[in-house]
């Protein structure tokens, strides 16, 4: 009689050939029901492993995947180093994807990763936490332990670690209410969920700290001539507003440079915050006070969590970590 082949278990079982192995291998997100069927089958085929099969799973590729969405935004691009030496360290080449900002293109750029074998995936930015991400990942890569670099949502393989930003953009506004500002307006150019947090955290912030109406929201479109255009008509126009918090530094730099134009003193007309405190918020004139959301941290906790799984330890599956504000000049 022919010695049983891991392809003959699997036909038995009703699954894939990767499917017994992982089980073989005791590789998780296999189904309790799943596994008991294959190991009953194991014991009554008097199954033996062999380096073959064990190899389906426990050959490694030493590759895993970065999605970005946009690699012209610097605080991305700077966690996607961070999160690429990290993983060189463990001996990790990376597949680095700019996947554009459509949800459709990203669970294009999971397929595509699920055809290079990759055993880990960081996806970099909230913007990944949406339903289109959650069903391809599901699909095509339900095996391979995932992060998102501040975002998260529910999934047997996914992992989060989000920085706290919502009461991050609290202790601005708390801030700039004990310096005297009365009116201060929070300047975003995108839905993400990252900046629905920012925004919750401002509206707690200037209900608690502020009268009703003392905040005022605008959302601008992520052009810079067309920012500038916006920002120059409404500061014209709203003389009442003593303070700003920006999205994100970058925002913030057009702004300073729109506020200098219109001859505003910062800070002593207007106070300035951006939010990521990237490098060129030391190097602005004047210095940017930002809220450090903790890039740094964040990529290389999401990396070591992605490996601690593989090495079979615990995966922490949802981390928050807390931000601080960087105080510099413009405040």
């Amino acid at each position: 009689m022919d010695k049983i082949t891991i392809y003959d278990i699997a036909a038995k079982a009703g699954v894939s050939a990767s499917t017994v192995s992982r089980v073989i291998n005791n590789y998780p997100y296999v189904k309790k029901a799943t596994r008991d069927k294959v190991h009953k089958l194991l014991a009554e085929n008097n199954y033996i492993l062999n380096e073959t099969a064990r190899s389906l799973v426990t050959q490694s590729s030493h590759m895993a995947g970065i999605l970005i969405s946009d690699i012209r935004m610097t605080h991305h691009t700077e966690g996607v180093y961070y999160i690429e030496q990290e993983f060189s360290k463990r001996g990790y080449s990376c597949i680095i994807y700019n996947t554009g900002l459509n949800p459709e293109s990203m669970a294009l750029h999971i397929q595509m990763l699920s055809q290079k074998k990759i055993e880990a995936l960081v996806l970099v930015g909230s913007i990944y936490q949406n339903e289109t991400v959650k069903r391809a990942i599901s699909q095509f890569i339900p095996s391979v332990p995932v992060a998102i670099c501040n975002g998260y949502f529910e999934a047997p393989n996914v992992y989060g670690v989000v920085a706290d930003e919502c009461n991050g953009v609290m202790d601005c506004v708390r801030l700039l209410a004990e310096k005297g500002r009365k009116k201060i307006c929070f300047i975003y150019y995108n839905d993400t969920p990252s900046n629905q947090q920012k925004i919750l955290g401002f509206t707690r912030g200037c209900r608690e700290f502020l009268s009703d109406d003392s905040s005022c929201l605008v959302k601008v479109e992520m052009n810079i001539s067309k920012v500038e255009n916006i920002l120059t008509d409404f500061f014209s126009s709203h003389s009442e507003v003593d303070a700003v918090i920006f999205a994100e530094d970058f925002l913030a730099l057009i702004g300073l440079h729109v506020l200098a134009t219109l001859n505003k003193r910062i800070p002593d007309d207007i106070a300035v915050i951006g939010i990521n405190n990237s490098k060129y918020a030391c190097i602005s004139n004047p210095s940017l006070t930002s809220l450090d959301n903790m890039l740094y941290d964040m990529s290389i906790m999401a990396v070591r969590t992605l490996l601690n799984v593989l090495d079979g330890d615990y995966g922490n599956k949802h981390i928050i970590l807390g931000t601080r504000i960087e105080e510099r000049n413009s405040t």
